[in-house]
Parts: C-alpha cells; structure tokens; sequence
C-alpha cells in the first residue's frame, strides 16, 4: 500500500506520526520527505514561459484567440485525426 500526505511542516505532530502507525502496524516503512513547488510558481521561474504564460491569462480576459466550439464539433475534430 502506498500513502501520499501533502502537509505543512507546522501540521507534522505526534497524532500524525500515531495515524501513520496505526494505519501501518507492525510493518516496514519508508519515509521520504520532497518539498512541494508550486506549478505556478515553477512555470513563472523562466522568463520566456512567464511572458508567455501572462500573454495567454490577457488574451482570455481581453477574449482574443477564443473560439467556442460545441461537442459535435470536437467529436469530427477527433475523427480527422484518426
């Protein structure tokens, strides 16, 4: 059984660590402890991405290079591409 626990380090307490053993009695376990980075973040790290990224957030609020299509339409797209 795998768990994944995304959490603040003020939210690690010993009723976290008493669930943990609870849920795993008297078995082995590994701990491996990664910090999370925000997609956002990430994304807005490189300059390129960002400038881009931005430009995309204004085109849809300014509704530019938006087109509405319905299912029908999306169902043909799909079948060219098969």
């Amino acid at each position: 059984m795998q768990t994944t626990y995304n959490l603040q380090t003020s939210e690690l307490n010993t009723a976290f660590i008493t669930s943990i053993k609870n849920l795993y009695q008297n078995k082995k376990i590994e701990i491996i402890i990664s910090e999370v980075i925000d997609e956002t973040e990430y994304l807005l790290q490189n300059p390129i991405n960002k400038e881009k990224l931005l430009q995309a957030v204004n085109n849809v609020e300014a509704d530019k290079n938006m087109k509405e299509i319905d299912l029908e339409q999306i169902k043909s797209l799909l079948k060219s591409i098969n």
